[in-house]
């Protein structure tokens, strides 16, 4: 075999990786979506939020720049009363609450009992009625007609 022949082959073969390393990384998939899964404190110290001697606790974790966050404000706020104390933990005026309880996402509503465990709590846009019903069945097992639990207990 001639040197130029030998030239010419190895010339190909240089060319031919080349085209193959741009095809591949042209074609490469993109990763796949991962899903994110936020952890939803099981337990809260009831001394650092209001009336902890409340038999329930209602928090609603938010943050002023969370245009989700401010229509649940109201439907929170309505559940308050001798048995269940209300609080909002806005993220940045209660930022140590929320380092606390490592919360990554609002709006998140969780609902604990007296000794502060979490027995309900919901991640992003909840209706009133699921709220409501939530909060009913947890004081009052069974008061909310089958068909019309909308998650209880979620």
């Amino acid at each position: 075999m001639s040197p130029e022949r030998v030239i010419l082959a190895a010339v190909l073969v240089v060319v031919a990786v080349a085209v193959a390393v741009v095809v591949q990384r042209r074609q490469r998939a993109d990763a796949p979506t991962q899903p994110r899964s936020y952890a939803v404190p099981a337990q809260l110290d009831r001394r650092d939020f209001d009336r902890p001697d409340a038999p329930w606790l209602v928090v609603l974790f938010s943050s002023a720049t969370c245009l989700s966050c401010e229509g649940l404000r109201d439907k929170v706020a309505q559940l308050a009363s001798d048995a269940v104390a209300v609080h909002e933990a806005e993220a940045v005026e209660d930022k140590a609450v929320h380092d606390r309880y490592a919360i990554d996402v609002v709006p998140m509503v969780v609902v604990a009992d007296a000794a502060g465990v979490v027995r309900a709590s919901f991640i992003g846009p909840v209706t009133a009625t699921d709220l409501w019903a939530t909060v009913a069945d947890l004081r009052d097992p069974g008061s909310v007609p089958p068909g019309c639990d909308h998650g209880v207990g979620a």
